[in-house]
């Protein structure tokens, strides 16, 4: 039986991925820019005319959360914040972050520094 390990995203620290520029906007929300790269995504851009840059819209919690990411700062650290920045609205607040910290890791927008 295969040996199952979790993961305590609380301990990590998650660094952005310069693969994946970002901006923001007046209202302080963050747009992060992913370059459509690939042969379907060449064929899709030229005959469906998609674009070369798809813009994934952050909400305010995400684009919060997205801001607090430097390179130094824990997930615990970042929870501290969003805590004091936002209250009972994200709660349950660990859980919701580290869910969060593992999908923006998975499209790889970010690298963890365990």
């Amino acid at each position: 039986m295969k040996k199952q390990t979790k993961n305590n995203y609380l301990e990590y620290v998650p660094v952005h991925n310069p693969d994946f520029p970002w901006s923001e906007d007046s209202d302080e929300l963050v747009t992060v820019h992913v370059k459509n790269k690939g042969v379907m995504n060449r064929l899709a851009q030229k005959f469906l005319k998609k674009p070369k840059i798809s813009q994934v819209h952050l909400d305010k919690y995400g684009s919060f959360i997205w801001k607090q990411i430097d390179g130094s700062r824990t997930v615990l650290e970042i929870a501290e914040l969003a805590d004091r920045q936002f209250g009972e609205e994200l709660q349950p607040l660990y859980e919701r972050l580290c869910t969060y910290v593992a999908q923006l890791e998975q499209v790889q927008f970010i690298t963890i520094i365990k």
